[in-house]
């Protein structure tokens, strides 16, 4: 016999919420680091050259408007082959733009983003990596969701 377990959250008011794909997903990401004051955290498990190179410019300009750029990662010797070059060589152009990279030793395979505690990114899409893929992904603006995602992964 299976036991039902029931997970008991407050309600959370849910301001906006909007779909991107693939191809209008970079977009709207860049003028959100465009328009970010203080705070951009962003995890996706895979980073490559080609994307790091793509993302830099626009991570170095919010670093110098004084916003603090969190990002994190798998260990790159956590991945196979090609994808570990590609990894440590993305994670040294994001350092040299100034981001703080973290590497993590679990196999996290969570893609989000959060823009100073107010926009919540949420999907399938490997933000510093996606190449080819069909993906979807959530924009969320509100402070509670983001408050909800910091505490779930432990932010805070």
């Amino acid at each position: 016999m299976f036991k039902i377990f029931k997970k008991h959250t407050n309600p959370t008011p849910l301001l906006t919420s909007d779909l991107f794909d693939e191809h209008s997903f970079y977009k709207q990401f860049s003028n959100d680091i465009r328009n970010a004051n203080k705070l951009i955290v962003i995890e996706s498990p895979y980073i490559t050259g080609r994307r790091a190179n793509e993302i830099a410019p626009l991570l170095r300009s919010a670093v110098l408007r004084g916003v603090s750029v969190c990002i994190y990662t798998r260990n790159p010797h956590h991945h196979d082959g090609i994808l570990v070059t590609e990894s440590l060589k993305g994670i040294d152009i994001l350092r040299k733009a100034g981001v703080k990279v973290y590497c993590c030793n679990d196999m996290r395979h969570r893609k989000l983003a959060m823009f100073d505690g107010q926009i919540l990114w949420e999907g399938s899409l490997n933000m510093l990596s996606q190449n080819g893929s069909m993906e979807i992904m959530r924009r969320i603006v509100s402070k509670e969701l983001c408050l909800q995602m910091e505490r779930f992964i432990k932010l805070r």
